[in-house]
C-alpha cells in the first residue's frame, strides 16, 4: 500500500490567541515527540506575547479519519502520526477498529495482518487451494463466499475495506 499521508499539527500559542493574535506553526507530527516539542518551544519563543508557555493543537491534517484533541499529549500525537505515516489509510482504519487503542492497533498490524485481496472470498479460495489439492470437478461446488462469511462470523478473520477491490484481511485471533 502506498502512502501519501503526511500527518502534521498546527500548534497555536494560547497567550497570543487570548490576546487577539494568531500565532502558531504547522509541525510535522511524524518526526518524534522530542522534535515536536522543540518546534513548539521555538514557536512559543517567537510569540508576540512575552513569556508565552502554553499551546493547543488548533488544527491537524494527514491523520485520515483519526481525531486529534486540542490538548492531546505530544507523545500520543507522535505515536499516532508515525503509525498513520507508515500505514496510511489502512493504519487509520485499524486504529478505528481498535477503538483508538494504539497498543492493540500496532499488534493487529504486526501480528494479524494477512494481506490485501480483491475480496475475502478470493482470500479463502487462495488459502484453501494452497493447503489442499481440489479436483477441478469439485472446485465449482465450493461456496467461497459462505466460507468467508463463516470465517468472519466465527471470529477467525476480519476485514477492512479501503477501496474498490481493496480488502485487507486480518487474523481475528
Amino acid at each position: 500500500m502506498t502512502n501519501e499521508t503526511n500527518p502534521r499539527i498546527y500548534a497555536a500559542c494560547l497567550a497570543s490567541y487570548n490576546n487577539g493574535y494568531l500565532h502558531g506553526a504547522w509541525i510535522d507530527a511524524t518526526q518524534g515527540a522530542d522534535d515536536i516539542r522543540s518546534e513548539i518551544a521555538e514557536m512559543l519563543k517567537a510569540s508576540p506575547i512575552e513569556g508565552a508557555e502554553e499551546f493547543a493543537i488548533h488544527d491537524y491534517e494527514g491523520f485520515e479519519d483519526v481525531s486529534i484533541g486540542e490538548y492531546q499529549g505530544i507523545d500520543s500525537v507522535a505515536r499516532i502520526a508515525a503509525f498513520i505515516g507508515e500505514h496510511g489509510a489502512l493504519g487509520a482504519a485499524v486504529l478505528e477498529y481498535c477503538d483508538g487503542d494504539m497498543d492493540q492497533a500496532e499488534t493487529t498490524m504486526s501480528d494479524g495482518y494477512i494481506g490485501e485481496y480483491p475480496s475475502l472470498p478470493d482470500y479463502m479460495e487462495e488459502l484453501t487451494t494452497e493447503c489442499a489439492e481440489i479436483p477441478e470437478a469439485v472446485r465449482y461446488y465450493i461456496d467461497w463466499e459462505a466460507m468467508a462469511r463463516d470465517a468472519v462470523l466465527g471470529g477467525d478473520l476480519f476485514v477492512i475495506e479501503t477501496g474498490y477491490d481493496q480488502v485487507h484481511v486480518f487474523s481475528g485471533r
